[in-house]
């Protein structure tokens, strides 16, 4: 048995995430071309006590969500240009690739703890909710951001029922608004 050390022994990765520069092409991409949705979008998202880098900010941006398999895909669009991991240094992952993966946890108090020990900085920090999350620059090397998120006692039966919308989705209606 492999004995995980650092970020990763918070938890497995559960969502892959992406900044695109074309929210619209990359939602038909991802329903069309990968057969995965439908998408739920949730628009002018910002989280509570929001800091950038240590420092209040007003970002505020949409995501949409949906399955593939049992693995969440994640496509995110800044809706300003006030500082974040959107916007600025880290707005295309690796030239417009992988912006994070998210991982979660019981208790956000070990993430940072975790995050420290391995060196990894926190970028952006903050609670939607009863939900709280961090996430943190783990540093050079062929990875990405890393969200971990501490999520409320509502966030599983909402990610099943997304989950559940992709089984036998016939291609209809790709992108649906919650909320």
């Amino acid at each position: 048995m492999t004995v995980r050390t650092g970020i990763a022994s918070l938890g497995e990765i559960m969502q892959i995430a992406f900044v695109p520069t074309d929210f619209g092409a990359a939602v038909a991409h991802w329903t069309q071309t990968m057969g995965v949705g439908p998408f739920f979008l949730m628009e002018g998202i910002h989280l509570e006590g929001m800091k950038y880098k240590g420092k209040p900010t007003d970002a505020h941006f949409d995501l949409a969500l949906a399955y593939w398999g049992d693995l969440q895909v994640e496509l995110i669009r800044p809706r300003d240009t006030h500082p974040s991991i959107y916007t600025g240094e880290y707005a295309d992952g690796l030239g417009g690739g992988l912006h994070h993966t998210c991982l979660l946890v019981d208790d956000i108090g070990e993430a940072y703890i975790a995050s420290e020990a391995s060196g990894a900085e926190v970028l952006i920090e903050g609670s939607l909710g009863e939900s709280r999350v961090i996430y943190v620059d783990p540093g050079p090397g062929a990875g990405s951001l890393v969200e971990i998120l501490q999520p409320s006692p509502e966030s599983p039966a909402l990610f099943e029922m997304i989950k559940q919308a992709g089984i036998g989705w016939d291609g209809r209606e790709p992108l649906r608004k919650l909320g």
